[in-house]
């Protein structure tokens, strides 16, 4: 088998957890498998260098940042392949250009176009382990770049599909994709098979296990994904096509994003080109909008609420106080977005009406709905939030 392998920063976070991993690629390769390993920066390492960069400019330049930033993989990368050489394994370290990872020119958030493998399947057909700096490219005109958040997840899944790997394995500080948060429900349940698109939905939805760019190109790519801890050896959670799934739940989890803000426009204008004018100049500003609700138009006005990422909350205030488009506007960053997600919604009826009374019971108001195939999210008030994820894991029996 050829297996692509990913440690995040916490599972290299030092000189003993590189030891660590460097002992789990050796358990891999002597169990005769082809071992390709990414690598991130070690934890705090990349915020340092950031920090290092604004001592002498609060705007740095993209492209002397993409040269920075990519030093922080480079040197785990290095590390581990001493580590593996001293116990006595070939190991190669290469670079993101070595690795033959092409991307566009856009500094610190670029995109993969190509990857050109052929170092790489020299160096395995050599019989050598192969370790790449995650989080990096080169532009066809040999300009460093980076990837962005999440950048060596997508190297690794990236890396994974181009060489036909059997499996992708993500190694974090978490054994897999759980039923929910187990800090708010202690006895959710760890997920066996999950598909593409309900990870998906789990990453949209503010679960950190994985980005979602990295789901959805692994998705695209038909790599099976695994996400596992690298400090126990609990199986974790494989991600993969749906119809690789034999028996699917109607409902796998539940999911709780507190970065929410909701902004309500009271006695807007019921005319063609309002709600155009407002979301395309949010849309301008990169602002991110999520869940929109409009009422039915009395006396040639309405109401129209919309929620948008916390962090994102001042600048749509700012945006919607120039553009005065009412003046009653109400902001509220008091809101949490619970949603249930399952692949088994779509062949299963009733699955909204139970939501709907379990909150009910427990004196829980839904301010705003919305729904897709897989999925049926719902705004409540913040200090709520906990107490409805709780009794919703209940209501589906999610712990059996």
């Amino acid at each position: 088998m050829l297996i692509v392998q990913k440690y995040g920063g916490t599972s290299v976070g030092d000189l003993d957890r590189i030891e660590n991993v460097a002992k789990r690629v050796a358990k891999t390769k002597d169990r005769g498998d082809d071992v390709v390993v990414v690598v991130s920066a070690m934890s705090g390492e990349t915020n340092k260098l950031i920090s290092y960069a604004n001592h002498f400019s609060t705007n740095p330049s993209p492209r002397e940042m993409d040269i920075l930033l990519s030093s922080g993989e480079r040197v785990t990368s290095a590390l581990l392949a001493i580590a593996l050489k001293e116990m006595g394994y070939d190991a190669v370290a290469l670079t993101g250009r070595q690795a033959g990872i092409i991307t566009d020119s856009i500094h610190t958030k670029a995109r993969i176009e190509e990857i050109d493998t052929s170092k790489m399947r020299e160096n395995l057909n050599e019989g050598k382990i192969v370790i790449v700096a995650g989080f990096q490219g080169i532009t066809k005109n040999g300009m460093v770049t980076t990837l962005g958040r999440g950048g060596s997840d997508l190297s690794a899944v990236a890396i994974a599909g181009a060489l036909k790997a059997d499996l992708c394995e993500i190694y974090t500080d978490v054994d897999g994709v759980y039923t929910t948060d187990p800090r708010i429900v202690p006895n959710a349940k760890k997920i066996d098979k999950i598909s593409y698109d309900e990870m998906l939905e789990f990453a949209s939805l503010g679960a950190k296990v994985l980005q979602n760019r990295s789901v959805e190109l692994a998705k695209k790519l038909n790599v099976n994904l695994v996400t596992r801890s690298s400090f126990n050896d609990n199986e974790g959670t494989l991600i993969t096509k749906e119809e690789n799934i034999m028996e699917k739940p109607v409902v796998s989890g539940i999911a709780l994003d507190k970065n929410q803000a909701r902004i309500t426009l009271r006695g807007v204008s019921d005319k063609p080109g309002i709600a155009a004018k407002i979301f395309t100049t949010l849309a301008d500003a990169n602002i991110n909008v999520d869940m929109i609700i409009q009422n039915v138009g009395e006396d040639g006005s309405t109401n129209l609420g919309f929620t948008v990422p916390e962090n994102e909350f001042d600048r749509a205030k700012e945006i919607m106080l120039d553009l005065n488009a009412s003046k009653n506007l109400e902001f509220d960053k008091d809101i949490a977005k619970v949603s249930i997600v399952g692949v088994g919604m779509k062949s299963h009826s009733g699955v909204a009406a139970k939501a709907f009374e379990t909150l009910a019971a427990e004196n829980i108001n839904i301010e705003m709905i919305s729904t897709s195939e897989i999925k049926i999210s719902m705004v409540v008030k913040e200090k709520y939030s906990e107490l409805a994820v709780r009794s919703l894991h209940d209501a589906y029996e999610l712990d059996k």
